[in-house]
């Protein structure tokens, strides 16, 4: 029996979002094979800090590991977009600093999720899907520091990654700007079924070689 456990935030807790419809566990559950069962520790406004305490309760017969968070990390530190900067270096500066924040936390989140004997994947942080078009550019950008980070930390661990920024990639994959709807749901449970059995039909897609 393979048991695989999601941790982080309403990504996989969206329950609240869907309007009644499946949330991404009990859909995930559909689309793992027999012989496979998924738990949520996942808690909605989860940050990078409030792993630990999800680890804390991992099932004993757990087996693999999703981890996705930072969005709310991100959307914490978005206030610093509307701080008026004198310069495009004092700008890109402000960037550095949260960027540093969240590499310190989130280095801390995958230290405790990385457990003896268990599969360990992670996820980015899409972009959203915000009315305002202007507002929806620029904090595209600004996340990418908050994936960078993702990025160069699973690479050093050798972590498959789930690039989520290539999954929910309509309006309809939201409940709203920043939560997945039960489509958008659907297609992240998908992806994650098929990548933690083997079966993901994307698996010949780009290797990153790190010395």
């Amino acid at each position: 029996m393979s048991h695989l456990v999601l941790l982080g935030d309403s990504i996989f807790d969206n329950a609240a979002y869907t309007g009644g419809g499946p949330d991404v566990v009990s859909q995930l559950c559909e689309a793992l094979p027999t012989g496979w069962t998924a738990s949520l520790l996942a808690i909605d406004g989860s940050t990078t800090n409030d792993i630990s305490r999800q680890v804390g309760r991992l099932p004993a017969d757990a087996t693999h590991l999703v981890l996705s968070v930072g969005g709310n990390n991100a959307l914490q530190a978005a206030s610093v977009l509307g701080i008026p900067a004198s310069s495009t270096a004092q700008a890109v500066g402000f960037l550095a600093d949260m960027a540093l924040e969240f590499e310190r936390s989130y280095r801390s989140a995958v230290k405790v999720s990385l457990r003896p004997g268990l599969s360990l994947t992670v996820c980015t942080i899409y972009n959203g899907c915000f009315p305002d078009p202007e507002y929806q550019r620029i904090l595209s950008t600004a996340l990418t520091v908050f994936n960078d980070t993702i990025l160069r930390v699973a690479i050093e661990h050798r972590l498959p990654v789930i690039d989520l920024r290539t999954i929910c990639t309509s309006p309809e994959d939201y409940a709203n700007p920043i939560e997945p709807s039960s489509v958008g749901g659907e297609k992240i449970a998908r992806v994650v079924a098929g990548l933690v059995t083997g079966s993901n039909p994307y698996d010949g897609a780009t290797r990153i070689i790190a010395a």
